[in-house]
């Protein structure tokens, strides 16, 4: 970590919802996702943030060494929006403990604020990180796809 990683770095994401970002979309191997509305998809939304807030912080980090994972999600999705529409999402760093990263987030979509809430991202070593998953993968009873 850089020491310009402090509270206040905020960015400032512009995304096109398209038909691949819908509920529909999310797990077409669900028959009930199948039959829901063509809305841009939670599950998206959420990887929206997350993209937003490692955006803002990736030029404080040693990327690509040094790079951050989500580690806990608190957001609404108060509001649809079908595709076709731009969802504008914005982040805030607003508390850094250690490796601990708190964002505030908030997009809209150009009529409604779709969504608030935080985010949490842990600053972890690439490599350290994949040693890590290897290992897990390697123990895990069971494993259907082998190492990654």
């Amino acid at each position: 970590m850089k020491p310009t990683l402090v509270p206040g770095i905020a960015y400032e994401l512009r995304f096109a919802v398209t038909e691949a970002k819908t509920v529909p979309s999310l797990y077409p191997e669900g028959p009930e996702f199948q039959q829901m509305p063509s809305v841009f998809a939670t599950g998206c939304l959420v990887g929206l943030l997350e993209w937003c807030c490692v955006k803002a912080i990736n030029e404080h980090l040693n990327w690509p060494n040094a790079q951050t994972l989500g580690t806990h999600v608190d957001v609404s999705h108060s509001a649809a929006t079908p595709p076709g529409l731009e969802v504008v999402a914005r982040a805030r760093l607003v508390r850094v403990e250690g490796r601990r990263l708190v964002f505030e987030v908030e997009p809209h979509d150009g009529i409604d604020v779709i969504s608030r809430g935080t985010h949490e991202r842990f600053v972890i070593e690439r490599q350290r990180f994949a040693g890590k998953m290897n290992a897990k993968v390697s123990s895990a009873p069971g494993q259907v796809n082998g190492p990654a």
